[in-house]
């Protein structure tokens, strides 16, 4: 992670600028904005370009303008060196997925709400299906309020299904909950959770890359994605299917170095088919509540879980004669002690003793020198 060094408000307006006119995980934007800084990447962009728009979009924003209009929402503009800045966003400088032609640190974040974005150093991200079924639904809650409890910060990403359900989850919990979103931080998206993102606003944090104002689009999503994994310390998946967008999260989250965890549901179910294929293949760790969640995101030796175990019967703490020579003691019908100790293969001598343990602990009972098992003891 690179030291803190205070951003100049020259650097601070380019960031706007470039945050305005260039595209969300623009990998040359980034990569000129760390060789040159963000009033040198402004300086390279103004030049016109026959194959790019881009210096036309620097020319017409008025930084300043900018930032007193999102100061009116509430909002404030975070950036490389302020005290706010999650340092863990630095491990994007190294990487990205090529695939797309994306990647890098955002110039600048998009935040409405009170709370410090420092405190997503401990934090999880809870992603999924739109379309999630009541099961998995009811695991993303729980999931999160465990974690929530935990005094970690849950990370989602707004939409309906999984995400909606981490979200409320850490609310109900009395914990931190923080949506990143692929629009503007004033903008409600999806629409029908307008009083959700206005709580977050509220009482936690709405972030976002894009600038207020900018609408959505499929891969703004995308690139939106990066910013949940750097975020957070590990990314649980709870129900995604084969083409979920919440798998490019978990690629994302692999990509660097992160915990992959991944929550199984019914072989049948295509909400889980994704997520099956990732624990198939060893990309992510199975996990079934918040407690194993916080098991793999926490420091060694905390929230160590113990190994789940029935509890021991009265029998399984019977030496190994005493049970051999209680199989062969009948259920119904009594037996004397020189056929009980044939069935048992076994001296006599050694069965008499046996049995008159048994018949202490209530194993056996004695009917006229003969023997037959207790119902009373399992």
């Amino acid at each position: 992670m690179t030291p803190l060094v205070p951003p100049s408000e020259s650097e601070r307006l380019a960031r706007v600028v470039l945050s305005r006119a260039a595209e969300p995980g623009d990998l040359t934007v980034a990569s000129l904005v760390l060789q040159l800084g963000a009033v040198g990447a402004v300086q390279a962009q103004l030049e016109p370009k026959a194959d790019s728009q881009l210096h036309r979009r620097l020319e017409e924003v008025d930084p300043a303008r900018e930032l007193e209009q999102a100061q009116t929402l509430g909002i404030r503009f975070v950036v490389p060196g302020d005290p706010e800045w999650p340092l863990q966003l630095d491990d994007l400088t190294h990487g990205r997925l090529d695939w797309l032609g994306m990647g890098g640190p955002p110039i600048g974040l998009w935040v409405k709400g009170p709370m410090p974005l420092t405190e997503l150093a401990e934090s999880v991200a809870v992603v999924g299906s739109r379309s999630a079924t009541t099961y998995g639904t009811t695991v993303a809650n729980d999931i999160s309020a465990v974690v929530a409890r935990a005094g970690l910060a849950v990370v989602s990403g707004a939409a309906f299904g999984i995400d909606e359900a981490a979200h409320r989850g850490a609310v109900a919990a009395g914990g931190a909950t923080v949506a990143v979103l692929a629009c503007g931080v004033d903008r409600a998206y999806p629409a029908e959770h307008r009083a959700l993102l206005a709580h977050l606003a509220s009482h936690c944090a709405v972030v976002s890359e894009s600038p207020p104002g900018a609408s959505v689009t499929r891969l703004r999503f995308l690139t939106r994605n990066r910013l949940i994994a750097a975020l957070t310390q590990g990314t649980v998946l709870v129900e995604a299917a084969i083409r979920s967008g919440a798998l490019n999260t978990a690629s994302w989250a692999h990509e660097l170095n992160r915990v992959v965890m991944g929550v199984p549901g019914p072989i049948t179910v295509a909400q889980s088919q994704g997520v099956h294929e990732w624990i198939r293949s060893g990309g992510a760790t199975l996990v079934a509540n918040g407690h194993h969640v916080l098991e793999q995101v926490g420091a060694a030796g905390e929230h160590l879980l113990e190994v789940p175990r029935e509890e021991p019967k009265a029998r399984d703490r019977l030496s190994a004669t005493d049970q051999r020579v209680l199989e062969a003691v009948p259920l119904v019908q009594p037996a004397d002690v020189t056929s009980i100790a044939r069935v048992a293969r076994a001296h006599v001598r050694d069965v008499d003793s046996a049995l008159r343990r048994l018949e202490r602990t209530g194993f056996v009972l004695r009917v006229e020198q003969r023997w037959r098992q207790s119902v009373a003891v399992s």
